[in-house]
């Protein structure tokens, strides 16, 4: 049986850009699940901040916008947060569950 593959995905493989998990040091991907956690909370931030910037130009009318656009950059940024909460308790009931295991 063959498997379709993705050129992206099987030039990443070759390079090393996509390997197993298993294979790296236990700090070398801490670090990157930090930087990945990092890099979403900042995404998020900016689009919370976007949408504040929206809000206080359509206030303002300092710049022209239009209120469906406010509306959808406050509803976008309301799911993002909401998305980040949601990962968030998970991963600490995961954290408190480890903690309450017998070694």
């Amino acid at each position: 049986m063959s498997y379709p593959t993705n050129p992206a995905i099987a030039s990443a493989i070759q390079s090393g850009k996509l390997g197993s998990p298993i294979a790296k040091p236990q700090e070398a991907r801490g670090e990157e699940f930090g930087s990945m956690l990092m890099d979403v909370l900042k995404e998020v931030n900016k689009s919370q901040l976007n949408a504040k910037q929206m809000q206080e130009d359509l206030i303002t009318n300092r710049r022209p916008v239009e209120y469906h656009d406010v509306m959808i950059a406050v509803e976008k940024a309301g799911t993002a947060m909401q998305l980040t909460m949601a990962v968030r308790n998970k991963l600490l009931e995961a954290f408190q569950e480890i903690n309450r295991m017998q070694v």
